[in-house]
Parts: C-alpha cells; sequence; structure tokens
C-alpha cells in the first residue's frame, strides 16, 4: 500500500498571533474515512509542539448507520446485513492500521461488535440504549486514532467524554455543568500522565448519570466544551473544505474562502445552513474568547477561516451568504389583526405549543398580516396549529383565515460590514430584480447582520448566485447562447474566445479584484441544427460543435440558456433572420436579454416592434447598436440627443460601408461590376450583392433610426431607388453575378451626369422634416460630407434642435465583419455593466 508522505507539522502552519501552551482540533467524519485518512492526520498530529486535545467524530457515515440498526432493532426489522458490513468496515480499517496487532486493535473491536450484537438484540426504548448504540462511532474512531499514531501512542491518552462530560436538557439544547465536568476532567487528568488526549465527540452523561448525546453534529459543540474545559489558545475544526466559504461551492462555484469572521458572522451563517460549523459551537467559544480556525485535512497548507469576536474589514459589506431550502410560509391576514395587542404572541405560542420551529417573520406595519416562514414538513402541523388559535376570529371574519405557500427557500446576506452601511438592502434586491427573482418576504434584525428573503425554491440557485455576484464575491454570469455563426459570428467568437485567452478566466471571463464578468457559452445555432452543452463551450471550438449537433428547436435552445442555476440569460443573434426575430419579444418577456445585429425586428412589422419593445418591461434587456453603422455609436448617439430633451428633426448620410466604398471607388476608370467582385473577394457584401444594391438594407437602419426617434415609419414608408436592373432581380443568385455587368453602363450614365454638374455619386438615406423617408443614389452638393469620407466610412448626420444648422456627425468604418462583431460585443458589455459587472 502507498502512503502519502506526512504533511508538515501543525505547529508550524498555525497561524494564531502567539504560540499557544495547548491547542485543540477537531477532526470530522469526513477526515476519518478511511485508514488513509487516519494515518494522513495522525501525521498531523505527530509533530512536537504545545499540547494538544483531539476532539474525534465516527467515521464518515458510521453514525446515520449505528442510528438506522437501532432503529431496525426496534422496529423489529432486520439488522443483521447491516451490522456485518459495519464490522467488516471497521475490522479492516483496524487490520490496515494495526497489522502486527501491537495495538490488540482489531480484538478490542471484536469485543465491541460482540457487545453491539447483543445490544441489538435485546432493544430497549429507553433514551440512554438508543444514545449508547449512537455514540459508539465515536468511541470507536478514538481507539483506531490512538493506533494510527503507532510509536507516538504512547503520548497520547484516549479520553471518553462520558467520564468528564456533564450536561443537561435545557429549552434551547443541551447544555453544560462546567463546574462538575471541570472537577471531572481535574480528576481524570491527575490520573492519566501524558500531555496530549483524543476525545470522543458527540457523546456525554446526563446528570443522572445515564449516556446522552449533543444532538447531530455534536462533535463540533464537543470540541468547543472540550477546548474551553482544557483551557486551550485554540480551536482548529478540521474538515473537508479549505475554510468557511461565502456560499455553498455546489450552488455557486466561485465561491471563496473568508479569510476571516466575526462569531456573530459565524452564528448567522451557520444558522442559515453552513455546514461548515454549527451554531452551538460557537457560544463556548465566545464565552472564553477562544478563538477558531476552520482548515482543510487534505490541504493543510491552506490558512483556512479565523473566527474571533472581531474579523478584519472586507472589501464587501457582505461576508457571505447562505440558504435554507424545504420551507414554507404560514400568513395570517385580516383587517380584524390591526391594532390588535397580543395577536403575534397568540400565532407563536400556538406554532411553540405544536413544536414548530420558525426560522424567518416579517410584518408590516400596517398590522393587516403576519408571516413566517418554517420548515415544509412542519407546515400543516403550524397551520393546523395557528387556524386553532384564532378559530373564533376566523368564524367571526375578523381574520381570513390561515394560509400556507410550498415551496420557499430563505437566502440570507450576512456580514459584519452591513451595520450602518447604507445601500445592501437595495445591492441584493436589484441583484435579485436583474435575476428575474421575485421577493415573497423580507427580514432584517436591528444589529443589521442579516438580511434574509423568502423566495420560490425554483429561483432558489439562481437567486444565490445572483446576489453572489451583486456583491461581487464572485463575477456575474451570463449564460450566453448565440445564433447565426455566419461572418458576423464567426468574428465575435473569435472576439470571445481571444478575450478568454486574454483574461484567462472561466468560459469568458472578463474579471478583475472586486468585481468581474463570466460570459459562459452554452448554446449555438443555425438555420438547421444547434449545440447544447452541458456546462460551456470553447468560442474556438463552438462552430464545430455545431456539426454534433441536432435539429433546431427554439424553444428548447432559449430553455437551455435560461439556465436555472445560472443568474442571467443571453441570446445573441448573428443572423439575418425574420424567424429568430419572431422570437425576441417571448425572449424578452422570459428575462433572456437580446442582442443583434440583425436589423429584422428594429424594421420589421410595427406590431411585432411594439410586442418587443413591451416586452422589455419584464427585464430582459434589448440592445441592437450593430444594426446601423456596425460598431459606431450611431444609435447611442441619438439616445443621448432624445433621452436630454433634444427634438430629431432630419437624418442623412451613408448608412452602408459597402456602398460607401463602391462609391468612394467608383470614378470611371474601371467598370463598376468590376468592383463589386472586388467588394465580394474582401468579404464587404453579403452573399448574394443583391441585398447591398437593393438598398433594403439601408432602407431597414433608417427605419430603426425613425422609430428610435418617436416616428411610427415601416418600410413599405420608404422610398427606395435600388441599383439592380428589374430583369435581375428574380434571378438566382448566379445567374445575376454571371450578368453583373449588365449594371456597368446605367451607372456609368449616372457617373457621367454628375461629373457634368461638377459632382460625384453616393447612395444615400434621409428622413426629413416632413417624415419622407428615402433612399436612393444621388449627386450631393461638392461640400456635403459624404464626399470626403474613407472608402467604407459610414457618416450619419443628424440635424435637430440644438444642431439645427451645423449637423451632429458620426463617422467611421462601418462594413467588416470585425467592426459589427465589435459593436455586438459592445452591447454584450452594456448589458454585463447594466447587471453589475466590472469588466
Amino acid at each position: 500500500m502507498s502512503v502519502s508522505p506526512p504533511p508538515a507539522p501543525l505547529q508550524s502552519r498555525a497561524a494564531a498571533s502567539s504560540v499557544v501552551a495547548c491547542h485543540a482540533h477537531k477532526f470530522g467524519g469526513s477526515s476519518l474515512a478511511t485508514a488513509e485518512r487516519f494515518r494522513h492526520v495522525a501525521a498531523l498530529l505527530r509533530a512536537p509542539g504545545a499540547s494538544r486535545v483531539v476532539v474525534v467524530s465516527a467515521m464518515h457515515g458510521v453514525t446515520d448507520a449505528l442510528t438506522a440498526l437501532a432503529d431496525a432493532a426496534l422496529g423489529k426489522q432486520p439488522w443483521e446485513d447491516d451490522f456485518r458490513s459495519l464490522r467488516a468496515r471497521h475490522l479492516d480499517t483496524a487490520r490496515d492500521l494495526d497489522d502486527d496487532g501491537r495495538q490488540g486493535l482489531h480484538a478490542w473491536l471484536e469485543a465491541e461488535f460482540a457487545a453491539l450484537h447483543a445490544q441489538l438484540s435485546a432493544p430497549s426504548r429507553k433514551p440512554e440504549w438508543h444514545a449508547t448504540v449512537q455514540g459508539l462511532g465515536e468511541v470507536w474512531s478514538t481507539r483506531l486514532l490512538h493506533a494510527a499514531l503507532g510509536e507516538a501512542a504512547p503520548a497520547w491518552a484516549v479520553l471518553d467524554a462520558r467520564e468528564v462530560l456533564q450536561v443537561h436538557a435545557g429549552e434551547l439544547g443541551v447544555g453544560v455543568d462546567w463546574a462538575g465536568s471541570r472537577t471531572r476532567l481535574a480528576a481524570w487528568r491527575s490520573a492519566h500522565a501524558q500531555a496530549n488526549a483524543i476525545v470522543t465527540g458527540f457523546i456525554a452523561r446526563a446528570s443522572d448519570g445515564a449516556a446522552t448525546t449533543l444532538g447531530r453534529n455534536g462533535s463540533d459543540y464537543s470540541a468547543a466544551i472540550f477546548a474551553v474545559l482544557f483551557d486551550a489558545g485554540e480551536l482548529t475544526i478540521w474538515t473537508d473544505v479549505d475554510g468557511v466559504l461565502s456560499a455553498d461551492p455546489r450552488l455557486v462555484p466561485d465561491a471563496v474562502c473568508l479569510e476571516s469572521m466575526s462569531y456573530a458572522e459565524a452564528c448567522e451563517l451557520a444558522y442559515f445552513g453552513a455546514k461548515v460549523l454549527h451554531p452551538q459551537t460557537m457560544a463556548p467559544a465566545m464565552q472564553a474568547g477562544l478563538p477558531i480556525r476552520i482548515r482543510n485535512t487534505l490541504d493543510p497548507d491552506a490558512p483556512g477561516t479565523l473566527i474571533t469576536a472581531q474579523s478584519a474589514p472586507a472589501a464587501s459589506p457582505v461576508k457571505g451568504l447562505s440558504l435554507v431550502s424545504d420551507m414554507a410560509m404560514l400568513e395570517l391576514t385580516g383587517a380584524g389583526l390591526i391594532g390588535v395587542p397580543g395577536t403575534a404572541e397568540r400565532m407563536f405560542a400556538a406554532l411553540h405549543t405544536a413544536c414548530v420551529s420558525v426560522t424567518m417573520i416579517s410584518q408590516g406595519s400596517s398590522e393587516h398580516s403576519i408571516c413566517c416562514v418554517l420548515r415544509a414538513d412542519q407546515a400543516e402541523r403550524g397551520r393546523m396549529a395557528v387556524q386553532a388559535a384564532f378559530r373564533d376570529a376566523i368564524a367571526d371574519g375578523q381574520v381570513e383565515g390561515v394560509r400556507i405557500t410550498p415551496g420557499v427557500s430563505v437566502l440570507a446576506a450576512v456580514g459584519d460590514g452591513m451595520v450602518g452601511t447604507p445601500g445592501v438592502s437595495a445591492r441584493l434586491f436589484n441583484g435579485l430584480a436583474q435575476a428575474r427573482v421575485n421577493i415573497r418576504a423580507i427580514a432584517q434584525g436591528a444589529s443589521e447582520r442579516n438580511i434574509s428573503v423568502a423566495i420560490a425554491a425554483e429561483d432558489a440557485t439562481r437567486g444565490l448566485r445572483a446576489a453572489h455576484s451583486a456583491f461581487w464575491l464572485s463575477p456575474q454570469t451570463l449564460s450566453v447562447g448565440i445564433i447565426g455563426p455566419g461572418n458576423v459570428g464567426r468574428a465575435l467568437l473569435a472576439q470571445l474566445a481571444q478575450a478568454a485567452s486574454r483574461y484567462g478566466g472561466i468560459g469568458t471571463t472578463l474579471a478583475v479584484a472586486g468585481g468581474g464578468l463570466d460570459l459562459r457559452l452554452r448554446a449555438i445555432a443555425n438555420s438547421r441544427s444547434m449545440h447544447l452543452a452541458p456546462r460551456k463551450l470553447d468560442p474556438a471550438e463552438a462552430v464545430e460543435a455545431l456539426e454534433l449537433g441536432q435539429p433546431l428547436d427554439y424553444a428548447r435552445f432559449a430553455a437551455h440558456v435560461r439556465a436555472e442555476h445560472l443568474p442571467h440569460a443571453m441570446i445573441v443573434d448573428c443572423s439575418g433572420s425574420n424567424d429568430v426575430a419572431e422570437h425576441y419579444a417571448d425572449w424578452l418577456a422570459a428575462g433572456i436579454h437580446v442582442v443583434t445585429p440583425n436589423k429584422q425586428a428594429g424594421a420589421g412589422p410595427l406590431a411585432r416592434y411594439r410586442a418587443i419593445r413591451a416586452a422589455t418591461r419584464h427585464g430582459g434587456h434589448f440592445r441592437y447598436e450593430a444594426t446601423v453603422g456596425a460598431g459606431l455609436p450611431v444609435i447611442q448617439t441619438l439616445r443621448n440627443q432624445l433621452d436630454t430633451g433634444d427634438e430629431l428633426t432630419e437624418v442623412e448620410g451613408v448608412f452602408s460601408g459597402t456602398l460607401a466604398w463602391l462609391f468612394n471607388r467608383f470614378d470611371g476608370s474601371v467598370p463598376f461590376s468590376q468592383l463589386v467582385n472586388e467588394a465580394r473577394e474582401a468579404g464587404y457584401t453579403e452573399p448574394d450583392p443583391r441585398d447591398d444594391l437593393g438598398g433594403v438594407d439601408v432602407a431597414r437602419k433608417l427605419v430603426i433610426l425613425a422609430r428610435e426617434a418617436g416616428r411610427e415609419l415601416s418600410l413599405a414608408d420608404v422610398e427606395i431607388e435600388s441599383l439592380v436592373p428589374p430583369a435581375l432581380r428574380e434571378v438566382t443568385r448566379e445567374e445575376f453575378l454571371s450578368r453583373l455587368h449588365e449594371l456597368d453602363a446605367p451607372l456609368q450614365a449616372r457617373l457621367d451626369a454628375a461629373r457634368a454638374q461638377g459632382r460625384a455619386l453616393r447612395y444615400l438615406a434621409r428622413l426629413d422634416r416632413d417624415g419622407r423617408a428615402s433612399v436612393g443614389l444621388v449627386s450631393p452638393a461638392p461640400d456635403h460630407a459624404s464626399l470626403h469620407g474613407r472608402l467604407t466610412d459610414n457618416l450619419i448626420q443628424f440635424r435637430t434642435r440644438r444642431y439645427a444648422s451645423n449637423p451632429l456627425v458620426v463617422q467611421g468604418p462601418g462594413a467588416g465583419p470585425e467592426v459589427t462583431a465589435a459593436g455586438v460585443f459592445g452591447d454584450i458589455l452594456a448589458i454585463a455593466q447594466a447587471l453589475g459587472a466590472r469588466p
């Protein structure tokens, strides 16, 4: 058997400010799951240094197994097979740790299991019998760890906690008889000269001497108790994670390990479901001022999380988030509750009598209703109890009744930095709103360290991730689907891949300290097929993934992108498809953000355009800057003027980079058809040049700008001059390309006529003061700005009330997949920033 080299000594890595006389440690079941894990723990403990008291749990899963055996024996159900499996597991571990038999471990365990068999064969319903069986796992673990210490074992004593720890049942849980326990410990220590001790966790004795336990997860509580009894200077709890994390890593992969926490923060997180630490552990530590460190047995070099009276300041006011699932909301409503003293007392007294635990309470100042969140399995019992308590008021109509809402989770944000910090609630609520998570109820205590919200269970994971991102504890995550891997789509994928390599992130992550963006490409589609990635797609491999794709289904595509476990979703439509644009309104209404250079939505039917704009009220962002001017800020510039109170009067300019290139080059030295072929080879035209030469694309851009300014213009309202002769408009693309020379003579004649007046040709779009819209070939005056543009430049002139005599001009390259993709990428980042990302 291979044995991993022993880790560095505990003392050398302890981050306490000074060396302590006694150091307490606790090892949980996951740290003691196998013989190899026992050896690893023993290696951690062999180092010289301060005396140590080590509290151990049962091997992983053993307490559950013992509880099941006891229940089966009491219920007269078969238990022999499970007993044999448990016995074999421990004997195999003993054989591995004490292979030469020097420790006598195998024989000792044989006797222990023989005694257990006798107990199970004659079960008793006395609590002491059940507690004795449940606590055997810790007894066995202490002896297994002692054996694993090998030659160092004589320096260690084994302490059965029942010899020392005396407890009593209290209303708030198990209480410790500190004076009696200290007396017993002093007697035990006088009889054991060893400086170090291995102690059973979880088990104790009641005041009447009967065996008892500290409850599930009681080993942490035992550790804190014995750390105080032994006057330890620090308690280290060893587990299978690096420390206390900002959220459950199974739900939030970007959860970070917290460097430090206060007792108050730890209590809040522990109560609201953080599994690393049990809430009861805090009480003895807080009273004694005992520092607690959470560390990873499997990575002892990790510094872990230090918990003390005050934690170090953090960049975010929220230290961590926790989620409690399987809850329900109970609501008592009625006008008769308003101003009536004792209503809450009656309600909670009824719940107390019914043994129903309340996790969260909320009541508005109107006092019309009071609600609380409780465990789902107690909801019906709670409803019946409250209904009985208010039976008369319900019968009189003063109270409407008691309502239960199932399927609720509680999300809690915790942090000392929240105290006195304005805007924390706003950040939380805004993050949830952006992720389309509805809040059912809110509660915040006067300490301000905790804000709890009740949300629907189906929104829980998405809400947790959104809240985590809202406080910059992790990057904002956007689930992205791309439709249309044509020229622009491929250029966008290349830019995403370049961003990923430049920033070295997860998926495509643009991240900096204190906030970032995780663009997680999860789906890609063309007009026929789609590929849906379970986790993420490498942008550089996305097009190839389509070869293994499945038939395109827009509903399935959108549902996959709108993953419930990711806070935000976006579909980027790089196609020119009218069919795809038909889905925008539905996607936006579902909270899926849409980014597109596709002009079909902005210039399509007015009814659809209105539906798309209305759908954005549901929280989805719609960005389409690249529909006009590719990467130029055309729409943004117009929008800025309108939003600040200006009024658009006229628009004119070169709206097509392809046509700009053609007419900047067309001087009669070469035929127009030759220029078109050159533009095709350079990638400036659409696959069918008629899509550019027909003028419809330019007209669509003009419609988009007109609608942006509030004009209800449709494509049919635009006068369009097509450069394609009627005889070539309906033929195949191949025939059109073969007959392209038929354009030469008419256009040469137009050029000659313009030159005769000392002018040139430009293809311009215009919306005048009267609302007349036209696109076509004109001969502008010699001082017109369009005559001085560069090759593929778009040039858009806005005349407004403010810019009446001297128009506002936006000019720059407006053709080519690279600049269009850059415009799309810019829209993606604009939405991300609106969601709170800081790329």
